[in-house]
């Protein structure tokens, strides 16, 4: 059987600096073995959409701008590293980079919080496309965009931690 220590050691960083998410889903009981990337996805993103606004905002700012400087000063989690580093962000043209950190500072005054996207599988065209399009949604759309692409990022990292079994 697992601890609740395990747990969340194992499955803290799923909702990036967000510990809190797995200690609740653990204390909640709805955790059960086997584990599989599905239940402890659904008892994560069940604890992530009960939480309080305010903690959800905090969960958003706890991720990265993207090619931003904590990238470049390898300041980055090792799943946010692989992440960005597999859509290319890591190779940008100083052009590109630039382009990237007016997006950044542009979405993050507006919004309040970093733009995040599920990166796995996109190149880097097809999220500068998507950052063009979503920085004109409003707060309330980009809001809720953003926790579901958190919520995606979780199934992702969760499915490469521990693959579904037959």
């Amino acid at each position: 059987m697992t601890t609740r220590e395990d747990f969340v050691s194992r499955f803290g960083g799923v909702f990036e600096h967000s510990p809190f998410i797995a200690e609740r889903a653990f204390d909640a009981g709805t955790v059960r073995e086997p584990l599989t990337a599905s239940c402890v996805h659904a008892a994560l993103a069940e604890q992530f959409r009960a939480a309080s606004y305010d903690e959800r905002l905090g969960v958003l700012c706890a991720h990265p701008d993207l090619a931003g400087r904590l990238a470049i000063a390898g300041g980055l989690t090792e799943d946010s590293r692989k992440e960005q580093a597999g859509a290319g962000l890591d190779r940008l043209s100083p052009e590109e980079h630039a382009h990237f950190t007016a997006l950044n500072t542009a979405y993050t005054t507006k919004f309040g919080f970093p733009f995040i996207i599920a990166v796995k599988g996109l190149t880097k065209d097809d999220i500068l496309s998507s950052f063009e399009a979503r920085i004109d949604n409003s707060r309330e759309m980009e809001f809720a965009t953003a926790c579901a692409q958190v919520e995606k990022i979780a199934r992702l990292r969760l499915e490469s931690l521990i693959p579904e079994k037959d």
